[in-house]
């Protein structure tokens, strides 16, 4: 009876002092989630208040502009900066431009990447490995290295000053990178359901567009937004290989609001910025679902 008795209250007393033993990893834990937290706060807060400012610019009159004790809200908001921006540059055509030559290099990129990052994901091979460290060197080359040979290429290609040229080259510029994030979600994608297709009869391009692409799909999606961007922003390029009015894309553009001295026509300036950042932020407000769906993991649960 004693033996018996004492069983259970051994038995009640381990909970306990595991339950001491697990109260200073638990604290450990919620401390490094808030300081997760706290730095994810401080990086919005860092991205978030340059735009809020670009905002609160765009809508100010130039009195507001000037003045000493400038404030986050405009007192007198006004439209006449984006009316301004529109009369001093072509700004339509030259989003237009820029949109032509972005969403070209984000869908030749994803073409061009998708097999060969399934070729480096399945086959490992000493190409592939090659392969994989052209992708980490490449992102190591500053571009004024590239820019001279680059023209010179473009010249005897007759695609220098042309939105096809400089589309070309939005998708070698970001094709190592987008080489490198398919990769990761191709290895991600189990073998096991290519196996199984393979079994049914269906060789590798049928299971690489029926089985493994529908499986990429957040990864294809992220890839070409990345692309997207890249080329929507992107300006030294630009700058360089476009010499038409009319062939120039939109951060080009914006910097004829500079003047000869580098004052800047700042209300205008600043309209104009706030409109060639809309695009990207609407893109990513509309597909950022389709990027953390979790396809892929709903896929392999099944």
């Amino acid at each position: 009876m004693t033996a018996g008795a004492d069983r259970p209250a051994a038995t009640r007393h381990v909970p306990a002092a595991g339950g001491r033993r697990r109260a200073p990893g638990r604290r450990k834990r919620t401390a490094a989630r808030a300081a997760q937290y706290l730095a994810l706060l401080c990086y919005l807060l860092f991205l978030l208040l340059p735009f809020l400012w670009l905002v609160s610019t765009a809508f100010k009159p130039p009195r507001e502009l000037g003045s000493i004790d400038p404030t986050w809200v405009p007192h007198d908001p006004t439209l006449a900066n984006f009316r301004a921006a529109f009369d001093e540059q072509p700004l339509l055509r030259s989003a237009a431009n820029s949109l032509l030559a972005a969403a070209g290099a984000a869908l030749l990129a994803v073409v061009v990447a998708t097999p060969m990052a399934y070729v480096l994901a399945r086959f490992r091979t000493r190409l592939a490995r090659a392969a994989t460290g052209w992708v980490v060197v490449s992102q190591a080359f500053p571009l004024v290295l590239v820019i001279i040979p680059l023209f010179l290429l473009l010249k005897a290609l007759h695609l220098v000053d042309s939105l096809g040229g400089l589309t070309l080259v939005y998708v070698v510029w970001s094709l190592p990178f987008a080489l490198w994030m398919l990769t990761g979600y191709v290895r991600a994608v189990p073998a096991e359901l290519e196996e199984a297709a393979a079994v049914d009869g269906a060789g590798r391009v049928r299971t690489l567009v029926s089985v493994t692409a529908p499986l990429l799909a957040p990864g294809i999606v992220a890839t070409g937004l990345f692309a997207f961007i890249t080329a929507w922003n992107e300006f030294f390029f630009a700058l360089v290989l476009l010499k038409s009015p009319e062939n120039q894309t939109m951060p080009v553009v914006l910097t004829h609001f500079l003047g000869a001295e580098g004052a800047a026509d700042l209300g205008p300036l600043a309209a104009a910025a706030l409109l060639a950042t809309v695009p990207s932020l609407l893109l990513f407000a509309v597909i950022q679902r389709r990027i953390t769906g979790g396809m892929l993991a709903g896929a392999v649960k099944s």
